[in-house]
């Protein structure tokens, strides 16, 4: 094995390289070099300002794909950080470094465990593949997206994918996404009239307007949820109103709000109850709707059977089965029949200021991941 196949050391050189989203600054190079070493069949799949990749090992049969994102969120700001956040340093067996958890952690122990699997199995059943992208905390347009777009062109579908996202918990490896709810997100728009504030008979003050309206949506009970995920919730993210002066009834409010649904409802019917909701009230009002990710979930079958196999193997315990958090690239994924599951290191630290992974995590991950490779192409 090459002297830099250690998933500490991949990780530390993938958080050097400053990949704040939808840059990827040669993660994917890093990456592509190692696979290509062991015998991987390589297609780079820019799109706009995006770099991804499809990797495949293998020449037929069923398709193990490993999926994750080499991009990361903005360090914030830089003199709150202990060590210089692309400056992975380690502390009493601690690792900081932007991205060190999501998910550049994943990705090292991804390539590792690939590398370790192929010198033990160079011939092996079915297929092992990574489709990687540099757009998933960005827009996600020309990333995951468009490299399923062009993996259904060629026909091309995995039977399994394991996203590296951060779902532990407490203990790596305590938790594993079998799936997601969907994200559905509103701008709404009450139109009023501006007027001065002393003669309100002669304005609309569309705050006061939208306030009982934005109540009562708040306080809608959406769905129930079910035994897979739990309830719908709407949560109001963003309000806008005002001139600035505080003589002056302003003409328009804006109200940003999202919702997080369960397989209850569908897009459609969240959209017809808040318009219904509205429509009760005396508005003027627009709506601008954007679908973020649909929900899904993830059977039981071979891949959630052997990703709790392989944790139990590697730490005598069994995970537990979530699909909470927010979205993820597995909702593009799970759309072409694929079963997909996310696992990765534990995501206290993600998006901070200091994010950092576990050494010992690290390896436990390239174990894992190594053991759901082993039992789902291994030969007989």
């Amino acid at each position: 094995m090459p002297s830099d196949s250690c998933t500490i050391a991949l990780t530390k050189q993938l958080i050097q390289r400053p990949s704040v989203t939808p840059l990827d600054q040669g993660c994917q190079a890093l990456m592509i070099k190692r696979l290509e070493r062991i015998g991987f069949f390589i297609t780079s799949l820019p799109f706009s300002d995006v770099t991804n990749f499809w990797a495949v090992h293998g020449i037929d049969g069923p398709i193990l794909c490993f999926a994750g994102h080499t991009d990361v969120v903005p360090t914030g700001n830089t003199e709150k950080w202990t060590s210089p956040p692309f400056q992975p340093t380690i502390t009493d067996g601690i690792l900081f470094g932007r991205g060190a958890a999501d998910m550049k952690g994943a990705l090292a122990a991804m390539v590792v465990a690939a590398e370790r699997f192929v010198e033990a199995h160079p011939v092996h059943a079915g297929r092992l593949a990574f489709l990687i992208t540099s757009d998933e905390e960005g827009d996600a347009l020309n990333g995951t997206a468009k490299v399923v777009e062009w993996l259904q062109d060629k026909k091309i579908t995995p039977d399994w994918c394991l996203v590296g996202e951060p779902t532990s918990s407490y203990r790596c490896s305590d938790t594993i996404k079998i799936g997601r709810r969907g994200s559905l997100g509103c701008k709404l728009t009450v139109e009023g009239k501006q007027g001065h504030v002393a003669y309100p008979h002669l304005a609309i003050n569309p705050i006061h307007m939208a306030m009982p309206v934005l109540a009562e949506l708040a306080a809608e009970v959406w769905d129930c949820g079910n035994s897979a995920f739990p309830a719908t919730t709407l949560q109001i993210s963003n309000l806008s109103a005002g001139t600035g002066a505080t003589n002056v009834i302003p003409g328009t409010l804006e109200a940003d709000f999202n919702f997080r649904f369960s397989t209850e409802l569908t897009a459609a019917q969240i959209i017809h109850r808040t318009e219904a909701i509205l429509d009760r009230y005396d508005l003027k009002y627009d709506l601008a709707w954007r679908l973020n990710g649909m929900p899904f979930l993830t059977q039981q079958g071979e891949l959630i059977a052997a990703t709790k196999e392989s944790i139990f193997s590697a730490t005598g315990a069994y995970p537990e089965l979530s699909t909470a958090g927010g979205t993820s690239d597995g909702r593009f994924i799970a759309p072409m029949g694929t079963q997909v599951v996310e696992l990765g290191p534990i995501n206290a630290s993600i998006h901070q200021v200091n994010e950092h992974v576990a050494t010992a995590d690290l390896e436990l991950l390239t174990e894992i991941y190594q053991g759901v490779i082993e039992r789902l192409l291994k030969e007989d």
